[in-house]
This record gives structure tokens, C-alpha cells and sequence, in this order.
């Protein structure tokens, strides 16, 4: 979200109060949607129980805006441990003594309650910290991010439909050509000037590219379907020996989520409902390994993540790296698919606002995209304020993802956001789209 530093403080206690607001009314819906059971139950290995979502998002807006920026005496430190995402794994918390629904339900209102307090009474500057209401922005983010953990986790749930929202719009037409050739040259990559931007995100730095070739959408279910239809999956020329080892560990066939009928049809089931696979629609709920296999078998790679930022911010007109592809304001409903407004990626060219000045679309929101690079600090970067948040796992086996979801809020996406996760994760709600190397005939055509 924009902030600037002639913003009043008045009116940046507003927005972030408001910001407070949404992304606790987004994880009621989330957490009422579903009955006491389905709350403590563990609906796969790879997600928390709901209810400890719940909890830890109370546990960490009490660390940040209650204890450090507030200054209050800790509310129930015998939990900490309990809600600390680094002592236990994801699988294991389903057996810890948590705090019962009603119990995490009247916790996290008592730390909401102080943190406003909180809010209405600190100087926004003085601190690092506090500065911009940076604190109160980070929780905002946090927040939201597990909210959209907690739609995967409703995704991965067995049973009945509870959550709904409208489609999103249809395609008025798609990108007018498959792919657009990037020019080469430097380009600002991250950020010195975002307030609320995290530590992963800093410096801004130059970043010099080669020229290169990027599909102007990204890659549709009607496309995958033709790879998985020829073969691609058992095709050993496709697949990085990691990616063959973990395709045949796992038995992967298609995206997760599909389903083929008895007349060769592709079905999918969706939080609950079981419908034809949308031929228009990015494809989502594939691994790194998928999307680097459906690119060589297309003659194509994926983007590095320099390449991607450079295709979502790099005005060539101006030669100035943009907050989003179609500019410096905040994301509009015509602009991209974000925040849970749908729950699903919308068809390809539904948001012809939302292009970069290049003719890329859908950048940002429908589906996460693989990068081809693994997670690593920037140049000059600066942990702040908590190692646990990017510091900790750079150079672990991650490959990076950009541009948010549906899933995704507007409050925690921007073209410098970064986000990472392990190669062969799938229930995230990631896709992909492919980039090549420019040849000598892709230039002389642009002269």
C-alpha cells in the first residue's frame, strides 16, 4: 500500500487501523467458515491446524505491537512457545496443547485491543521500527500471509463447500502476442523507498540483463494439458534429476487437484467443488519441478528472478523501475486478482489494466510464479528486524515465487515482494510463465 512521507500521522494511524481491520475480518471468515473440529483438525502434514494460524498471527501482533511497540506487560507468556513457527514443524502442532477456538478467538481480541491502544498513542517515528508505522504495516503483512495459508489449508480440506466468492471477470481478449521481447540493458532491482518493504527486499541495486523473451501470460491449463497429454511427465528428457527423482517418489501425473474422467477429460476439484479444468486459466498447484519440465518441453526455461522483477517494474520510457507493472498506485479491481475477491485465477486477459508498458500481463495476483533462482540476500542486505524472517533460510533448498495469488492481499504484494518456498511444494498456489533467451533474429526484428 502507498505510504509516503508527507503522509500526516493522523491519517497513517487511519489507514494502518483500517489495515488491521481487513486482515482481521479475512481470518474470522476464514476460521468461522468451518466448525470446532475442522479448526484443531490437521488437514495435511504440510499445513497447521487452522486454529494455531489463528493463534500465532495473535502471538506475533502481541510480541511486535503489544510488548516492543506498546511497552505492555506480556498477556499469556506461557503460549509463546506453542505459537513459535520455529520449535515446532507444521506436522507436529496438531499434537501440542493449544488454546482451544473459543480460547485463541478471545486471545487474539484482547491483543487486538491493546495493539490499537497501542497504535492510537505511540509516536510513528523516533525508531526504525516505527517509522511509517513499519511495525504495524509488518503485522498487517503477516497477517495477511497467513490468511492465505489458511485458504490452502481450507483447499487441502476434505468435504462439503464453505467458502464462496464471485468468478472473476472473463477475458475481454488475451495478450495480442505470445511473447515479448525485453530489451537489455541495467534496471533497479528492490528498494531503498517502500516503507513497508522487508528486509528481502533491500537495497535497491542495479542489475544488468541480457536481452530475453517472456510470455506475455502465463502458462494456461489448456497449454500444461497438452504437455501432460503428450507424455511430458514420463519423459525423462524433460526433467532435472532431482525433478525425475521427486516426480516418480511422489507419482506426479498432473497438477494437484486433477482428475481425469473415463472419456479423457480433466477435472479439478476446488475448495470443495469438483469442475471441468478452465482451458483459459493459469495453471496452479504445480511444483518448481513441473514448471521447469513444461518449459524445456516447450523450448522455452523460466525467468530468473531478475528477469521477472525487470519484466514487472522496468518502465522503458522512462527507464525507472515502477512499483507495479502498470504503474505507482495501489492495486485497483481492475488491475489484477488479489485478495480472496475470487477463489480461483482468473482467465487470461481478464485484467488488460493491470499490463506492464512491455504488453506482460497478469503479473501480479491469480497465480504465484517459479523463478529459476534459489533464495539468496541481495547485495548490501540488512537483517531487520528479525533474523527468522528471511535471514535464516537463505541458501537452503528453496527456489523463489513472485507476484502474489488470488489469494494474495494488496497489502502484502508489490513488484520488489519476494517469496520463497521448497522446490516440490505444490498446495501453494503457484503457476508459472516461460522466458527464453533473445536470438539474433528476435533483435533484428525489433530493429
Amino acid at each position: 500500500m502507498t505510504v509516503t512521507g508527507t503522509e500526516g500521522t493522523e491519517e497513517l494511524r487511519d489507514r494502518l487501523a483500517g489495515l488491521l481491520t481487513v486482515a482481521r475480518e479475512r481470518s474470522t471468515r476464514l476460521t468461522d467458515a468451518v466448525d470446532e473440529a475442522d479448526l484443531v483438525a490437521q488437514h495435511s502434514p504440510l499445513m497447521s491446524p487452522l486454529v494455531w494460524d489463528l493463534a500465532h498471527v495473535g502471538s506475533q501482533e502481541e510480541l511486535w505491537l503489544v510488548r516492543d511497540v506498546g511497552g505492555r506487560e506480556p498477556l499469556r507468556p506461557e503460549i509463546d512457545g506453542l505459537y513459535d513457527a520455529f520449535r515446532h514443524s507444521r506436522a507436529s502442532r496438531v499434537e501440542l496443547p493449544l488454546l482451544t477456538p473459543a480460547e485463541t478467538r478471545r486471545y487474539v481480541a484482547e491483543v487486538r485491543d491493546k495493539a490499537l491502544d497501542a497504535l492510537g498513542r505511540v509516536p510513528l517515528t523516533g525508531r526504525p521500527l516505527l517509522e511509517h508505522g513499519f511495525a504495524f504495516g509488518m503485522i498487517v503483512q503477516h497477517e495477511q500471509q497467513h490468511d492465505e495459508t489458511m485458504l490452502a489449508t481450507h483447499q487441502l480440506r476434505a468435504g462439503a463447500p464453505v467458502l464462496h466468492a464471485p468468478d472473476p471477470p472473463r477475458s475481454t481478449a488475451p495478450p495480442p502476442v505470445a511473447e515479448v521481447l525485453v530489451p537489455a540493458g541495467p534496471f533497479t532491482m528492490g528498494t531503498d523507498v517502500e516503507p513497508w518493504a522487508l528486509d528481502n527486499e533491500r537495497p535497491a541495486h542495479t542489475v544488468d540483463l541480457p536481452a530475453f523473451r517472456i510470455d506475455a501470460a502465463p502458462v494456461t491449463n489448456g497449454q500444461y494439458a497438452a504437455f501432460v497429454d503428450a507424455g511430458g511427465y514420463d519423459d525423462p528428457r524433460w526433467w532435472s534429476e532431482r525433478g525425475r527423482a521427486h516426480r516418480v517418489q511422489a507419482g506426479l501425473v498432473a497438477p494437484q487437484f486433477w482428475q481425469r474422467d473415463g472419456g479423457g477429460a480433466w477435472w479439478r476439484r476446488r475448495f470443495g467443488v469438483v469442475e471441468p479444468v478452465p482451458a483459459d486459466e493459469p495453471v496452479v498447484h504445480v511444483c518448481f519441478f513441473e514448471a521447469q519440465a513444461y518449459a524445456r518441453w516447450a523450448g522455452k526455461r523460466l525467468p530468473t528472478e531478475a528477469e521477472w522483477e525487470k519484466v514487472a517494474r522496468f518502465d522503458p520510457d522512462t527507464g525507472r523501475s515502477r512499483r507495479y507493472p502498470w504503474g505507482d498506485e495501489d492495486p485497483g479491481p481492475g488491475n489484477a486478482n488479489l485478495g480472496q475477491r475470487h477463489l480461483r485465477p482468473a482467465p487470461v486477459g481478464a485484467y488488460p489494466d493491470g499490463a506492464s508498458p512491455l504488453g506482460v500481463h497478469q503479473l501480479i495476483g491469480d497465480v504465484w510464479e517459479w523463478c529459476d533462482s534459489g533464495w539468496h540476500p541481495y547485495p548490501g542486505y540488512r537483517m531487520f528486524p528479525y533474523p527468522e524472517y528471511s535471514q535464516v533460510f537463505f541458501g537452503g533448498d528453496y527456489a523463489v515465487l513472485r507476484g502474489g495469488s488470488f489469494g494474495s492481499d494488496a497489502a502484502a504484494v508489490r513488484g520488489t515482494f519476494r517469496n520463497w518456498d521448497h522446490p516440490t511444494r505444490r498446495q501453494i498456489f503457484a503457476g508459472f510463465r516461460c522466458a527464453r533467451d533473445a536470438t539474433a533474429d528476435d533483435l533484428a526484428d525489433r530493429s
